[in-house]
């Protein structure tokens, strides 16, 4: 064979390679974008109906923290300025916080009220701080259940129209919400009358149990946190009795886990109630599409029955 033929094919070979590894061909991997670092008030650049973002004052951290709040259109209804309404509380997913990640899901819980298919309610939309729902005592700012229990409570029941009762508040959340939800109902019973955790990651909290609060080697929390401890501890003493509807899709990555979380609250004879929603991935938003009319009216229900007992 000609050697010179030979020396151009191997180097037709290598510019080939070289083409298909540069950025030219689009093969390069893209970099993933930066985190946005944790911010206590984050803009809301959508507009929703009945929605407006606010801030407050936090009395331990002295700085303003954010939120988002839904007011009913029977809210705005200067005819009906002094009737109160209950609150749902909802907890966003993924972490670090931010009190505009799940307020999207406005526009289908507006709807409902709007059409008069369920009672009026006020939802707020907490920041849930850097490491979502959770209290981090060994960093600074970093209590985000206690700035939303202890504060963001009193201020929103300080500030608008609210039933400023047990009976007046729901608790709801989806995925690192949900394990925020199940922590918090599990641990203040007293606040709220109803409470919907949905598509918590239930392994994830079992492991931490299991391993005295780690949950990875730099994320260790409060040694019995957790939503396997938590309930093991309410199981003694289950009073005032909650009223629970666990939630998740079907295609979802933590359905399993959330099977063997009811499984478990079984055996500890926590009652709850269940909304299974076929064929849908790990979305509040997909949930809320199909099935967010029957959450809501397990919070309404929650609400009604809770005043008829003077809870």
């Amino acid at each position: 064979m000609n050697p010179n033929y030979l020396l151009r094919s191997c180097l037709a070979v290598v510019v080939a390679l070289l083409l298909i590894s540069s950025p030219v061909c689009g093969q390069q991997k893209k970099a993933k974008p930066k985190r946005k670092p944790f911010q206590w008030v984050n803009e809301l650049k959508q507009e929703l109906p009945g929605v407006t973002h606010a801030t407050f004052r936090s009395p331990s951290m002295n700085v303003d923290v954010g939120y988002c709040i839904y007011l009913p259109p029977q809210y705005r209804d200067l005819q009906n300025k002094n009737e109160r309404f209950p609150v749902v509380y909802y907890l966003h997913g993924g972490r670090p916080g931010s009190e505009t990640k799940s307020v999207k899901l406005v526009q289908y819980i507006d709807k409902q009220i709007s059409a008069g298919k369920v009672d009026p309610m006020i939802y707020v939309f907490v920041n849930g701080g850097p490491v979502s729902h959770y209290n981090m005592p060994d960093r600074k700012h970093a209590m985000g259940e206690d700035v939303f229990v202890k504060e963001l409570i009193p201020h929103i029941d300080a500030t608008y129209r609210t039933i400023a009762a047990r009976k007046g508040r729901g608790l709801e959340g989806f995925s690192q919400g949900g394990r925020g939800t199940t922590r918090i109902m599990f641990k203040h019973p007293d606040l709220f009358c109803s409470a919907a955790p949905g598509g918590a990651g239930h392994a994830t909290e079992k492991r931490i149990s299991e391993e005295n609060g780690r949950e990875s080697e730099n994320l260790v929390f409060v040694k019995g946190d957790n939503t396997y401890d938590l309930a093991r501890k309410y199981a003694q003493h289950p009073q005032p009795p909650l009223r629970i509807l666990i939630h998740v899709g079907t295609k979802g990555f933590n359905y399993e886990n959330n099977l063997a979380y009811m499984k478990f609250l079984k055996s500890l004879k926590i009652p709850f109630e269940t909304l299974i929603v076929p064929d849908v991935p790990h979305s509040a938003m997909q949930i809320y599409q199909k099935e967010g009319l029957k959450l809501m009216q397990f919070h309404a229900d929650n609400f009604r029955k809770a005043v008829q007992q003077k809870s």
